[in-house]
């Protein structure tokens, strides 16, 4: 595919002043349930993201010319919408980052499933050096016969290595992007030129886009069956590269992953539906970055349930005096509204049905997470499922009795296990059941 130049656009960048935290009194339960994004509170913008990026913004020096590598990287803002912002991210020259493995390879600077055995310090790094250009379009311009900055993001989309990148800015990038969906990202500004080298696009996505004319949900599975990450399929459809050739658009890449999550998950759902229980209990844990993450398998007919607690002091509790607790949950028929936990639900539904698809079980299962205090940044719903993904990949500890395993698992967390039974739907029914099992024996 050949690579064309963009052309000139401008439009407004506008900047928010943090304002000191003690100044306002928030109720944790309206935090919990906003997460930065429905401003509950009554302010414009949320204290707690303007809070927690000031330091990070003044280590961030950027100039308006950016030469480099897109590992690739798209970002579809939301805002606005129809008419939204999109652009490519290019990470600016920074210190070498390494960790345990070496260096980084900057292909992985856009690519989550490799993030799960990376401190989240280095992971921070290099996203927060990822700048975004911004160019103004309406999201139906994403159609086969697109041209100028829209074409060339397709393309971008498509690639499967590094596209060396030239991007002119109209004025000297500042802010962080910062959100519970989406990965951290750092300054932006409004794109003056965009010039991009060769691309060597991955034909999975290329024939998808030419050949295909799939609704997108179905445009995902196929890409999806066809061993395509998850998150080269977010950028796909983000990029308006997915669905029926005549109705293509452009998506806010917030909206492109939950979206892939569910469609993937709720796909493998139906296909382990027609798989044997599984005939023991089953305990995963993983702790990571001041989170404890814990799998409780259950036999029986599928059903899904998550909760969260987050401890004071972290993200969404930073004003709390006690930990505040959140959930939601499905039986085997599914969910028809939104999840009220937020991106994170889906996430960790489609860990855990590729892991129950890959050993051709259903189950009941139970997922419990405690985040304590020292997680006090939004990094994405990433977090959620590579790291739900590397725990069902570990050893679990087995047991015959409910009891048994409910015992362990609680062993691990620090809230008692009566906290959990009033959040949850699936260990009330348990509870009975571990009655019942007394005169059973």
């Amino acid at each position: 595919m050949s690579s064309k130049n963009a052309s000139h656009y401008s439009s407004s960048y506008s900047s928010l002043t943090p304002i000191s935290p003690t100044h306002i009194n928030l109720n944790p339960s309206i935090c919990m349930q906003c997460r930065g994004s429905k401003y509950l509170c009554g302010l414009a913008y949320c204290p707690i993201l303007v809070s927690s990026v000031k330091a990070m913004l003044e280590r961030i020096d950027v100039d308006k010319s950016i030469d480099g590598y897109t590992p690739p990287s798209i970002f579809v803002g939301r805002l606005g919408y129809p008419k939204v912002s999109i652009g490519p991210m290019v990470p600016v020259p920074v210190q070498v980052v390494e960790h345990d493995m070496g260096s980084l390879d900057i292909s992985i600077y856009d690519c989550p499933e490799q993030w799960h055995n990376i401190a989240l310090d280095y992971v921070l790094k290099f996203r927060l050096a990822m700048v975004r250009g911004k160019v103004k379009v309406h999201v139906d311009d994403a159609s086969l016969t697109s041209s100028g900055i829209s074409s060339i993001l397709q393309e971008l989309a498509m690639a499967k290595v590094p596209v060396d990148a030239e991007m002119l800015l109209k004025n000297k990038p500042s802010g962080i992007n910062l959100s519970e969906y989406l990965p951290p990202s750092g300054p932006s500004a409004e794109m003056e030129r965009l010039k991009v080298g060769s691309i060597r696009v991955d034909e999975r996505i290329e024939k998808a886009y030419y050949d295909y004319d799939l609704s997108a949900s179905e445009a995902m599975l196929q890409l999806y069956s066809n061993g395509v990450s998850i998150s080269s399929i977010v950028r796909a459809l983000s990029a308006g590269c997915l669905g029926y050739k005549r109705r293509r658009r452009f998506v806010p890449t917030r909206w492109s992953i939950t979206a892939v999550d569910d469609t993937i998950s709720k796909a493998l759902i139906e296909q382990i539906k027609h798989e044997p229980s599984i005939d023991e209990y089953m305990v995963y844990s993983r702790d990571v970055s001041m989170n404890r993450f814990i799998c409780i398998l259950l036999p029986g007919k599928w059903e899904f349930e998550w909760i969260e607690a987050w401890f004071p002091s972290t993200t969404w509790n930073v004003y709390g005096s006690r930990y505040e607790m959140i959930g939601d949950h499905e039986y085997y028929r599914g969910r028809k509204g939104y999840a009220m936990v937020g991106g994170c639900y889906y996430s960790a539904r489609l860990a855990v049905a590729e892991h129950l698809a890959s050993i051709r079980r259903q189950a009941r299962v139970l997922m419990l997470r405690e985040i304590y205090p020292g997680f006090n940044i939004p990094v994405g719903v990433w977090f959620v499922r590579e790291h739900v993904r590397a725990m069902l990949k570990g050893k679990a500890a087995r047991f015959t009795r409910m009891d048994d395993a409910i015992k362990y698992a609680m062993s691990m967390l620090k809230i008692p296990l009566e906290e959990w039974y009033r959040e949850s739907s699936m260990l009330r029914g348990a509870q009975t059941q571990i009655r019942l099992s007394y005169y059973m024996q």
